[in-house]
This record gives C-alpha cells, sequence and structure tokens, in this order.
C-alpha cells in the first residue's frame, strides 16, 4: 500500500498524456471503425481503435510492470 500514491500519480499522467495527444491525433475515424448514418440517427461502432488503444494501454502497463 505504499506505492498507492506513485501508482495514482504514474495513471493520472498516462491520463494527462494520452488526453494532450488526443487533441492532435484524429483517433476514432479509423478503417474499420463501423459508421451508419441513417435519415436521423448515426451509430458509431470504433472497432479499430478498441483494438489501436487496447494494445497501446497493454503495452504501456507491460513497460510499467517491468519496473514494479
Amino acid at each position: 500500500m505504499t506505492n498507492l500514491p506513485k501508482t495514482i500519480m504514474i495513471i493520472g499522467a498516462v491520463i494527462l498524456i494520452i488526453g494532450f495527444l488526443m487533441q492532435f491525433i484524429k483517433i476514432g475515424k479509423l478503417p474499420g471503425d463501423i459508421i451508419i448514418k441513417k435519415e436521423n440517427t448515426t451509430f458509431y461502432f470504433p472497432v479499430m481503435t478498441s483494438i489501436l488503444l487496447s494494445v497501446i494501454l497493454s503495452a504501456i502497463f507491460y513497460i510499467i510492470g517491468k519496473f514494479k
């Protein structure tokens, strides 16, 4: 439990960096994302975006786990 403040600070820093990068990278409009537009409704299912974010977050948490 003594590493809890450090862990919270690392998670906060990662969220801050991701939020900053999302301002410049138009993630969410990748090829493979499903967009269905009807008359007055739009259905959006980000398949490739979800896979990409999963791979990136898995790599980040793997790297963080190596340093513990």
